[in-house]
């Protein structure tokens, strides 16, 4: 099949992007990296919609740091978050997701920003966020807002994104002394989508654990999280088997993936005592 377009137009700023989506009454669709819009408009799953292209806004890439926190453009491609010296400081989380998404081409073209605003429960991206309690910064009609991750990931596919807004960048917290970022997951074939994925990060706070491919939405295991302060692996093993409600398809049963969470919680925190490599 072909795509099939209603319309397209270049913005040139953040507020002429939110010009035309505000123009478009509805049937705006923001065109970034195009990874996935692109490959849904050509199985007809997205017709008839004007692509605003955003790709040129130059004010939406790049990584900084400043105030305590590494701002990432949401246009920063994927090979450029996975190359990047700050990110590979501050969020290694990242940088290692990037070498499980998917294959080169797509890694030089699809978009940070894109891969959260996507949803897709079955991403890296998403999860890393939820685990590194990453901030979402949003711009719209209304004006700018910002919304933590735990509150930006609502369904399959769907976020706390209202029509015509449009996802500027993300925060996260600098990396503190000692902090360790782990991510394992469990794949068929190198670039596939994980059978089950987990992200597990260590402050003096004390534990984060996000989980994708287990449900509708990336999964912040907060029973998992606190039987882990508490220093009780079985436990938060335990937990996170009730925590989970996966899916059955043909990839894996439902029971494999709740089993496979338990593994990579294992594992993951074995990496964080130095166990393993």
């Amino acid at each position: 099949m072909k795509a099939s377009a209603g319309g397209y137009a270049r913005a040139e700023s953040v507020g002429h992007a939110l010009e035309l989506l505000a123009a478009a009454e509805g049937q705006g669709r923001v065109l970034a990296g195009g990874q996935s819009l692109i490959a849904a408009m050509n199985m007809r799953l997205s017709v008839g919609d004007l692509l605003v292209d955003i790709s040129k806004i130059s004010d939406l890439s790049g990584v900084a740091v400043g105030d305590g926190a590494l701002r990432i453009g949401a246009l920063t491609r994927h090979a450029q978050v996975g190359s990047d010296p700050l990110v590979n400081v501050h969020t290694p989380l990242l940088r290692d997701a990037v070498s499980h998404i998917a294959h080169a081409a797509i890694r030089n073209r699809g978009t940070i920003g894109g891969a959260l605003a996507h949803a897709d429960p079955a991403a890296e991206f998403p999860a890393c966020a939820l685990a590194l309690g990453a901030i979402l910064h949003v711009d719209g009609a209304n004006g700018a807002r910002s919304v933590a991750a735990e509150d930006f990931f609502e369904d399959v596919f769907t976020t706390a994104l209202n029509e015509g807004e449009l996802l500027t960048s993300i925060t996260v917290p600098v990396a503190e002394n000692g902090e360790v970022q782990v991510l394992e997951e469990v794949a068929r074939r190198s670039g596939d989508y994980a059978l089950v994925g987990l992200c597990l990060v260590k402050r003096s706070a004390g534990h984060r654990i996000a989980l994708f491919s287990v449900g509708p939405k990336p999964i912040l295991a907060k029973g998992a999280m606190a039987a882990l302060d508490a220093g009780d692996l079985d436990a938060a093993v335990e937990s996170l088997s009730a925590e989970i409600d996966p899916p059955s398809d043909t990839q894996a049963s439902a029971a494999y993936r709740r089993h496979l969470a338990g593994v990579l919680l294992r594992r993951a925190v074995a990496r964080l005592k130095g166990d393993v490599a």
